[in-house]
């Protein structure tokens, strides 16, 4: 169905790209084409958005960009958001919620609930608990951003 034009840029806006509207598809970058899937994805205001490897082929920037303006539109449009992805930095730092599946469902829970199940343990090591810790950082102190000047 035929979109209005204030629909449409209001989409745009929210995916943080309000200036590729009149843009074909087949010129634009791999974090571009992502974010114009997402708008178009937000078009008719759902209630959830469901991510396939969403970031697939993009670089740690873009991805990174990308998982935040997620957040974003999560947060301002309250909607839910059921994210499929391999990479565990992202999934155990920015889920409420996750399900480990391997051929069926191995563990789910909160991230520290799941990283802490021997299944999850298993298929991903005992090590990678502490390199997800390095992403999960709650802003439940200050920051000396003096430290070692007069």
């Amino acid at each position: 169905q035929r979109q209005n034009a204030t629909d449409v840029t209001a989409a745009l806006t929210r995916a943080a790209v309000p200036e590729l509207a009149d843009r074909q598809m087949t010129d634009l970058s791999g974090g571009q084409f992502q974010r114009v899937l997402l708008a178009r994805a937000l078009l008719g205001t759902p209630d959830i958005l469901i991510l396939d490897e969403a970031t697939q082929g993009l670089d740690q920037p873009g991805a990174a960009s990308f998982y935040r303006q997620i957040e974003n539109v999560r947060r301002d449009m309250n909607l839910a958001v059921l994210m499929v992805s391999h990479d565990l930095h992202v999934v155990m730092a920015a889920s409420d919620r996750v399900l480990c599946l391997n051929g069926h469902v191995c563990c789910e829970g909160t991230p520290d609930v799941v990283a802490d199940a021997p299944e999850y343990r298993a298929l991903f090591g005992s090590g990678t608990q502490g390199a997800l810790a390095l992403y999960r950082h709650d802003h439940d102190h200050g920051h000396d951003h003096n430290h070692g000047t007069h």
